[in-house]
């Protein structure tokens, strides 16, 4: 019980950390600004056996497309509302840490149980340490925790690790 109370004090002061540390260090972009994540398309010159441009070839075309995935991590609170509360899709969201053991298990497995359902289901990876304001509206109190989202709801929720099975079973539960 202690453990328990000393983790959420814990985590509570880097909430209050980070709110603070936000309040003061303005989030702007870099002075060249951020290149845009859009796909486009660029052109190449054809090069010769030695290296130096050629004359008589046109330009190749290099075409760059976004990947769709299902799987992403959430950025801050406002993401998550938007991409997991607000989602049509029912959203899995797995709560975890870099210095979780069972988590660098489960989130793999999790990732691909998810991807085989072809997009009736989407995962959101929120990293405690990251986003412990999170953690704590969600009332998670170890880690790995996955919760299963559907219409902005917490409908279904585990501790711990879970065979491909177990999962699968969440899973289907969840997509209904």
């Amino acid at each position: 019980m202690e453990t328990h109370f000393l983790k959420e004090r814990s985590m509570a002061q880097r909430l209050l950390l980070r709110r603070f540390l936000t309040s003061i260090i303005p989030r702007t972009p870099p002075q060249g600004g951020w290149a845009p994540l859009t796909s486009r398309t660029q052109q190449t010159p054809q090069h010769s056996h030695g290296g130096l441009p050629g004359t008589a070839s046109p330009a190749q075309t290099l075409h760059t497309t976004q990947v769709c995935s299902t799987t992403f991590n959430v950025q801050d609170g406002p993401d998550f509302q938007d991409r997991v509360v607000n989602s049509e899709t029912p959203v899995v969201v797995d709560f975890h840490a870099q210095w979780c053991g069972p988590c660098k298990i489960l989130g793999p497995r999790l990732e691909k149980m998810v991807a085989k359902q072809h997009g009736k289901v989407v995962m959101a990876k929120v990293d405690i340490d990251d986003h412990t304001d999170l953690a704590i509206e969600y009332e998670v109190s170890a880690v790995p925790t996955v919760l299963a989202i559907k219409n902005g709801d917490v409908v279904d929720k585990f501790v711990g690790i879970k065979d491909e099975d177990q999962l699968e079973a969440f899973l289907k539960k969840l997509i209904g």
